[in-house]
């Protein structure tokens, strides 16, 4: 059932648990973090229509200085995409999102410039990232995986996972994101 539905109709789908018309979305755009992926989904959308894609932009750069999200159109973000709490919140262009991901305030998701793990973040599916949490490098976050806050990611996680700490540390959980990711699409 789900199929019929827009990225846009299933990232709100997480938010509220109820399929919204296109009138109901724009009402829920008080919400910050909310018409933060509103217009976030337009840039997608509009991103090989040069002069829609320009405007759009342009609308995506004024709310990227309001309400502190660095997440530009060119990042690859899944369905049911959920920001938990607006502002501080910096993702790499270059960064691939799964679906149903669901991230917090103070979030970092970074190029690593040197080292073994040169290059951006890929994100698995059903992943709770967690505030201040900091991921960075050419590493892969399986399925299913819990980022506690304040932790510091630079290494590749299993899926069914929870890495807590600074540095982190994996610990090995078959139901990691159970009950912190609701309305899964």
């Amino acid at each position: 059932m789900a199929d019929q539905y827009s990225t846009l109709q299933k990232d709100f789908y997480r938010e509220s648990g109820k399929w919204l018309s296109t009138f109901e979305i724009w009402t829920k755009c008080i919400n910050p973090n909310l018409h933060f992926i509103y217009v976030l989904r337009k840039s997608q959308q509009y991103k090989n229509t040069p002069i829609l894609k320009m405007v759009w932009k342009f609308i995506l750069r004024h709310y990227q200085i309001k309400y502190g999200f660095q997440i530009y159109p060119e990042t690859k973000i899944g369905e049911g995409f959920y920001l938990g709490h607006w502002g501080s919140l910096v993702i790499n262009p270059n960064t691939v999102i799964g679906k149903n991901c669901n991230i917090a305030q103070g979030v970092t998701i970074g190029q690593q410039n040197r080292g073994k793990n040169t290059g951006f973040p890929t994100i698995g599916d059903e992943v709770w990232i967690g505030t201040n949490a900091v991921i960075v490098g050419g590493i892969t976050i399986g399925n299913n995986v819990l980022i506690a806050p304040n932790s510091y990611v630079n290494f590749d996680v299993p899926e069914n996972s929870i890495v807590m700490g600074n540095p982190g540390k994996i610990y090995e959980a078959e139901n990691a994101t159970e009950g912190y990711i609701n309305n899964k699409v």
